[in-house]
């Protein structure tokens, strides 16, 4: 496979990639994905029950997931070794939303959870045909890193009961904290459970020490269910798994209140954000790694198909799996091979051996969540957040506080707005530069700001304005602009720098007016340049190029000052240090009139409008005759 090739070549085969890449799969890669999907399988079966208890349905929904998920994705998906599963995110959500329909622990709770994928899948699917996976770069990484932790603080707090064999106390974070405390305290810990518990802890955490490359979730599977069996730890009151029936289930629509079906789809709408936020993170990690390129719409279209799969076979949500992608591609994974493997093999344990994970204890099952989750929690990028930028830790521990306080959605919601909020308000803090000449650099400009020997021209002011001008910051851009041509009596020509802005709306274009306007009641000359083409034409719409004139737009800040000097007869002048009236270092004056200028300032360009890459359909901006048109 090339780069790029499940999502390069052949755009009729865009929606289907495996037509794409496995013709030209390559024999050599089968033993690597063969042993990547082992290792896979290894992995996602004992997490699979696990995350089915997370999220309060029987377990055997999490493993009718499993193959189900790894066929579509393999199928549908862009990524060459993203593992599809169900992961720890989609579960605790899908946990807290079967809580408040109040079927979680139920027969009906399959059911719900079912309904939830399906659900999400919907969503999923038609964002991807709807082309809006850009809505996910709403979702950064400093949200997705506290929402991560606050989630997996919500997960080893539901486990902590199993692991000690003490009842689950309900209510918030703090009162359960509090129970468990209590309950610990006053000896109410079953002393076989802590036992099974934590050899499965010691030898889950020692074992990834000593031999990282073990299945060791296999392992301690295998061992909790030798030693329930051989020392009958059901009859010493340890809590065990319970009847996991053998066999495919009968797809179908999952059956719930026809009541509960607006909540449901907007539940599910909430994992399908959830879940699109960690598989594009690994998607595009491990995208970058191997040289080649992911369709963020594919994507969504894929996880989508993979959830209304797993819903209509009875399973729980899924989403791309970070841990497990890991894990096959530390195993030479090479396509999506490896996940077909794996789940061959999930389909043979669901039809021989599921029976036998009846007797698995409880604490096992906990002890396999917990070491699953644990790494989650990524201390080390929230002190690289601090180290970095005080708002991204800031979007981090909101998002990890909001979810242990309001729950997962809520907390989630509340991250995602206070970003939004934050952004909105960094957009509209503005900083409007005045600038100058850098000396020895061919037509080269920069701002004052600690540079103050740069030379400026008496009566040309040069200011850039460094962000986007749109509605949000059209006036603060005006009022900025004016008290920068305030500061320095004696101001003729204003030349504005909007390189930063690459699009106008029409409160943008309203705003230039009336600066222009203002400028001209006080006599100062306005010349704009670096304008992009769609600024260009978005101006020439709302009449603004009619009313600035076309030899006033220029592409260098260079050539729009040369010739706002020639002009107003100002090229006699010749360059000062910094601006007039701030105390500057002496330096020899800069001679850069047009007569006698350097062999750069020389170079003859035509101004902006005559250079329009194609008609505006607003206004006739067709350059002269004889004149070769081009784009900025």
């Amino acid at each position: 496979m090339t780069d790029g090739a499940q999502v390069g070549e052949g755009r009729s085969w865009r929606r289907l990639p495996v037509a794409v890449w496995l013709p030209r799969y390559q024999r050599g890669w089968l033993r690597g994905d063969a042993v990547a999907g082992a290792v896979v399988a290894a992995l996602a079966v004992p997490q699979a029950l696990g995350y089915a208890s997370i999220a309060g349905a029987p377990v055997q929904v999490g493993l009718y997931s499993v193959p189900v998920a790894l066929v579509v994705y393999a199928v549908l998906g862009s990524s060459r070794q993203l593992v599809v599963g169900p992961v720890s995110t989609v579960s605790v959500l899908t946990g807290s939303f079967l809580a408040g329909f109040g079927v979680a622990g139920t027969a009906q709770a399959a059911s719900y959870a079912a309904a939830l994928a399906l659900g999400a899948g919907l969503v999923l699917v038609l964002a991807g045909f709807l082309g809006v996976g850009w809505m996910a770069e709403f979702l950064s990484k400093p949200i997705v890193t506290g929402f991560v932790l606050g989630l997996t603080v919500l997960v080893i707090l539901g486990e902590v009961p199993h692991l000690l064999g003490v009842p689950t106390p309900q209510g918030q974070v703090v009162e359960r904290i509090g129970a468990l405390g209590s309950s610990v305290t006053h000896g109410s810990a079953d002393s076989t459970t802590v036992l099974v518990s934590g050899v499965a802890l010691l030898l889950l955490f020692g074992g990834e020490r000593v031999a990282p490359r073990v299945p060791w979730a296999l392992v301690v599977l295998v061992l909790g269910l030798v030693a329930s069996s051989a020392l009958d730890l059901a009859a010493d009151g340890v809590e065990v798994v319970g009847p996991v029936p053998r066999g495919l289930p009968t797809p179908g629509v999952p059956s719930v209140a026809a009541g509960d079906l607006g909540r449901l789809l907007t539940a599910g709408a909430a994992l399908a954000l959830v879940g699109l936020a960690e598989g594009l993170s690994a998607a595009r990690l491990f995208a970058g790694r191997g040289h080649y390129r992911i369709d963020a719409d594919q994507e969504l279209v894929a996880a989508g198909a993979a959830n209304v799969a797993c819903g209509l076979f009875g399973g729980i949500g899924v989403a791309g799996s970070l841990s497990k992608t890991a894990a096959a591609d530390d195993a030479r994974s090479r396509s999506q091979v490896s996940g077909l493997v794996a789940a061959v093999l999930a389909v043979l344990v669901i039809l021989v051996i599921a029976p036998v994970l009846s007797d698995l204890p409880r604490a096992v099952l906990s002890a396999i969540v917990v070491n699953a989750v644990w790494r989650l929690m990524d201390w080390g990028a929230l002190r690289r957040y601090a180290r970095v930028r005080r708002n991204d830790v800031m979007a981090a521990v909101i998002a990890a506080t909001g979810v242990l306080v309001l729950g997962p959605l809520d907390g989630l919601l509340l991250a995602v707005a206070a970003s939004v909020v934050g952004l909105v308000y960094r957009s509209s803090r503005v900083h409007v530069d005045v600038m100058g000449k850098v000396p020895d650099e061919k037509a080269a400009w920069g701002s004052l700001h600690d540079h103050a020997e740069r030379p400026t021209y008496p009566g040309v002011l040069v200011l850039r304005v460094d962000a986007p001008m749109f509605w949000v910051t059209a006036a603060p851009i005006q009022d900025t602009v004016l008290s920068r041509v305030e500061a320095v009596p004696g101001t003729r020509v204003l030349v504005l720098d909007l390189e930063a802005t690459n699009q106008m709306d029409v409160t943008s274009a309203d705003a230039l007016s009336d600066l222009l306007r203002t400028l001209r009641e006080r006599d100062v000359d306005l010349y704009l340049v670096r304008v992009m083409w769609p600024v260009r034409r978005a101006l020439a719409r709302t009449g603004f190029m009619a009313e600035i004139g076309e030899d006033h737009l220029w592409h260098s800040i260079s050539q729009g000052v040369r010739e706002a000097r020639r002009a107003h007869g100002l090229t006699d002048l010749p360059a000062e240090p910094g601006v007039r009236g701030a105390p500057q270092p002496q330096l020899p004056r800069l001679e850069l009139d047009v007569a006698e200028g350097p062999e750069e300032e020389q170079e003859v360009e035509e101004h902006i409008a005559a250079r329009t890459p194609e008609p505006d359909p607003g206004r006739d901006v067709r350059p002269p005759r004889g004149r070769r048109t081009g784009s900025t």
